[in-house]
């Protein structure tokens, strides 16, 4: 059973905020909000809560896309190489917002991501993800929930998520209802900037 926690946006409880983070610590799984839809996530540097999250997914660790929700730029160092000037440029200007920027990985990724030769950054624009990256002090792993439904892509009501996702997660938050369209993604791994999916941002600030 998933335990159900209501935070609110506009001020995030910090004592709310650390029941996540212990979870998170202790290697559990949560559903959390962004500013675009719902996400599955957990701990960068715990490898078991890293494999069952593949394992939700159907997928093989090195093999998954995860990206790497950060609290700021700050730290991005850690994880992707050096970057020039107009690619920092573009980030900030972007950031925080509903963008997923793929950029080249560094060496020192944590090991089941180590062979990547990118990673996906998302500096969500919504409080509680980025209160918990704070208080947590790493970057959380991020992917959406999809939905099965035809006609739903995204489930965008928290209690029908905690539904769905009572047994397979630790700890879902209900942040109010999330969207229902995915963040835009970009690469800027190479030259020119390519436009993978255009979702939630909009592409004009480029």
């Amino acid at each position: 059973m998933a335990e159900f926690v209501r935070i609110y946006e506009e001020n995030p409880n910090p004592k709310e905020i650390n029941k996540v983070v212990k979870v998170l610590k202790r290697g559990g799984l949560i559903i959390y909000p962004t500013d675009t839809v719902y996400g599955l996530g957990c701990d960068i540097t715990n490898l078991k809560a890293l494999e069952k999250v593949a394992r939700i997914k159907g997928v093989k660790l090195d093999k998954a896309n995860f990206s790497f929700v950060c609290h700021d730029l700050s730290n991005l160092s850690d994880y992707v190489k050096q970057i020039d000037t107009s690619v920092f440029k573009i980030l900030k200007r972007a950031l925080p917002g509903p963008y997923t920027f793929i950029l080249p990985g560094s060496k020192s990724l944590p090991n089941p991501f180590k062979k990547k030769k990118t990673v996906g950054i998302r500096v969500p624009n919504n409080n509680i993800a980025l209160e918990i990256v704070k208080q947590l002090g790493n970057p959380i792993i991020s992917t959406s929930i999809h939905d099965e439904d035809e006609v739903l892509e995204y489930t965008t009501d928290p209690e029908l998520i905690l539904e769905k996702w009572d047994n397979l997660v630790d700890l879902v938050i209900d942040g109010g209802y999330g969207d229902n369209e995915a963040s835009t993604v970009i690469d800027l791994s190479e030259d020119e900037p390519i436009v993978v999916r255009e979702g939630k941002g909009s592409l004009e600030i480029f």
